[in-house]
């Protein structure tokens, strides 16, 4: 029989787990008929995906079924959820309705187990509404994240009894010391060990192995919190990797979302990659995966934070070096494998507004779902409440287009706020043609069209009862659910038209994720509104975040080198000045899209736009050094240029 590396990972991994019979006695409670939901919630590091572990095996004893999903590695969009539960269960799963009857012939008991839940915030009302519905009576599910399960798994009619949560802790002070000296500690090593790491699992695992290596972690340890404990473990395990290859690739790894040997080969071009990707995968706190290897959260925020504080420039250096491998590869990619790679360019974008708006931090305060039939009267309070000349025009959304809205509600259920978006080929032309700002966005595509099979979003409003149109909460969990349906219509998705009342608010954000003011503004009974425009670009969402990474980073994307500010055609460098390649990047990155001059004076320069011919100057210049590809960039008549692909 031949055994394999992940075989021995598993014995290991059972061999150094202790404790837990409490929580694993609640899971267990799985395999008969209550619970239907588990959340399994702790700190990082506390042990959550070993205690999985545990349970599965303790499940499959008893003939149950086992599927473990780590959310890290799937899209989290319904598409996602269906394609990897059709790897993992085999059979033609393309369809919700599909699912059921797979799990249902597994067997008596099926476990569905989702780790790592705190990065699927985006699907988290779907699973409650949809999927855990659809799924057949022998099937049972734990999800296991840092934060507690949303409000309403626990309080909507129905859910509470069918739902269980388990807050994970540290380990007992004989459980702690009994993992040690399995570990390989000594006893009296291991009591030291426990008085500083607290019964934190990855800490007294650290602790056990630098004990071992250097006899005694403990006495270079001080009570001074777990987190200060757990820098301190890192620092004294880094201080005793035994090569400097192993530490340059620990440094590395620690700016990627998870580790390949392409990356690898991308960051250190002098070392043999695979060579260096074995060493990694031999450290205690490196996890293989089937995509590559991941460090331990703690592990890698705490090597990170390291590396940019003392080599701020190394850091960077691994940054763009691995931004244009991702970059390079995204583009090779094909649908299944796209949703990785997205996720990868989102770990490096350092810009807080991407990435709260697909990964926030914090517990969520609302969840944003469907409205119900019920809702239409809190949703025209809060019209009223805040413009009331609007209320009619949102009240006949409401009548028509029911399912174009979406509530956000508090801990008691009630709707804090809402937004009305939808695709408008979906929608009756008569309707749309009755709305001034919808009607004036629709002039806009048919003067500047999208390229066929494309699609476009309208966000014809957004309001909050606390806020109105203001930033806060409510609109940040409003925001997040949009970006679920960005991810949704990739890489069809083209466009993004919004209306505001007080563009100021909005504006230093808009701007720096594409946003494009357009020029009319729209009277609509005597409100008037603005209108903005996201073209997020031919490569749709992939290639709206390559472009505001490779902008953060200073690295070359496409055709742009934003560090030399030059243009890379064919093999050639063209060298421009720096507000020469600022309008080149601004139209660039709004390819096939009008701009105005107007919108470039005010965009690119900072000035109020007041009929100065300075794009005038700037566009003859950019053309005479673009020589035969001065075509490019087109004028637009009465209006300003737009770019064409090279």
């Amino acid at each position: 029989m031949v055994h394999l590396v992940k075989d021995l990972l598993a014995q290991t991994a059972r061999d150094t787990f202790v404790g837990r019979e409490p929580e694993l006695a609640v899971l267990s409670s799985l395999l008969s008929d209550e619970p239907r939901v588990i959340f399994l919630q702790g700190i990082a590091g506390v042990g959550k995906s070993a205690l999985l572990g545990a349970f599965a095996e303790r499940a499959r004893k008893e003939g149950a079924a086992v599927i473990s999903l780590d959310c890290r590695a799937i899209e989290p969009t319904e598409r996602g959820v269906l394609h990897e539960l059709k790897s993992t269960l085999g059979g033609p799963i393309t369809r919700l309705n599909q699912v059921a009857p797979r799990l249902q012939s597994l067997g008596p008991r099926v476990l569905l187990s989702f780790d790592n839940y705190e990065v699927f915030r985006l699907l988290d009302t779907w699973l409650r509404q949809v999927f855990i519905p659809f799924l057949p009576d022998n099937a049972r599910v734990v999800f296991a994240g840092r934060d507690k399960p949303n409000h309403s798994w626990l309080t909507a009619p129905g859910w509470q009894a069918l739902v269980r949560t388990i807050t994970l802790g540290p380990l007992t002070d004989s459980d702690a010391i009994h993992m040690l000296v399995r570990s390989g500690a000594r006893e009296a090593d291991a009591r030291l060990i426990n008085r500083f790491a607290l019964g934190h699992p990855l800490a007294l695992k650290l602790a056990a192995i630098i004990s071992m290596e250097t006899q005694g972690a403990a006495t270079a340890l001080s009570a001074t919190g777990l987190q200060r404990v757990f820098e301190e473990l890192i620092k004294l395990y880094l201080a005793d990797v035994p090569d400097p290859l192993t530490r340059r690739a620990l440094d590395a790894a620690s700016v990627v979302r998870r580790v390949t040997v392409s990356l690898l080969h991308a960051m250190l071009p002098d070392a043999a990659p695979q060579d260096a990707f074995d060493r990694l995968k031999a450290l205690p706190f490196v996890e293989p995966e089937h995509d590559g290897l991941r460090l331990h959260d703690l592990v890698q925020q705490s090597i990170a934070a390291s590396l940019r504080a003392v080599d701020p420039n190394r850091y960077q250096d691994y940054r763009q070096a691995a931004w244009q491998q991702l970059s390079l590869e995204t583009r090779r990619t094909g649908a299944p494998g796209l949703w990785r790679y997205t996720a990868d360019l989102l770990y490096m974008i350092e810009n807080p507004v991407v990435r709260e708006s697909f990964f926030p931090s914090g517990a969520p305060s609302f969840i944003v779902e469907p409205a119900r039939a019920d809702d239409g009267a809190a949703i025209l309070e809060i019209t009223k409440l805040h413009e009331p000349e609007a209320s009619a025009s949102i009240e006949l959304w409401w009548r028509r287009t029911p399912q174009a809205f979406q509530v956000a509600r508090d801990d008691g259920g009630q709707v804090a706020g809402f937004y009305l978006m939808f695709d408008p080929a979906g929608i009756d032309r008569q309707l749309l043609e009755s709305d001034p700002l919808v009607r004036y966005w629709l002039n806009h595509l048919t003067g500047d069209p999208t390229g066929d099979g494309q699609r476009v979003l309208f966000l014809r409003r957004w309001l909050s009862r606390g806020e109105g149109e203001r930033a806060g909460p409510v609109q940040a969990a409003c925001w997040l659910d949009i970006k679920r349906t960005y991810l949704e219509m990739r890489p069809q998705l083209r466009r993004v038209y919004l209306a505001l009342r007080d563009l100021n608010l909005y504006a230093p954000v808009a701007v720096k994720l594409g946003f494009q003011p357009l020029a009319e503004q729209i009277d609509l009974c005597g409100a008037t509104y603005t209108s903005a425009m996201l073209d997020f670009g031919p490569a749709s969402v992939d290639g709206w975040l390559s472009r505001l990474g490779a902008a953060e980073l200073g690295v070359a994307e496409g055709i742009l080198d934003h560090q030399s500010h030059e243009l890379l055609l064919d093999g050639e460098r063209v060298k421009l000045t720096k507000l020469e390649f600022e309008v080149f990047a601004y139209l660039y990155q709004r390819q096939g899209t009008g701009v105005s001059r107007a919108a470039l004076v005010e965009d690119v320069w900072g000035w109020k736009h007041t009929g100065s011919n300075v794009v005038e100057a700037v566009m003859r210049s950019l053309r005479k050094k673009l020589g035969e590809r001065a075509e490019s960039i087109e004028t637009i008549r009465g209006l300003g240029y737009r770019f064409r692909k090279l």
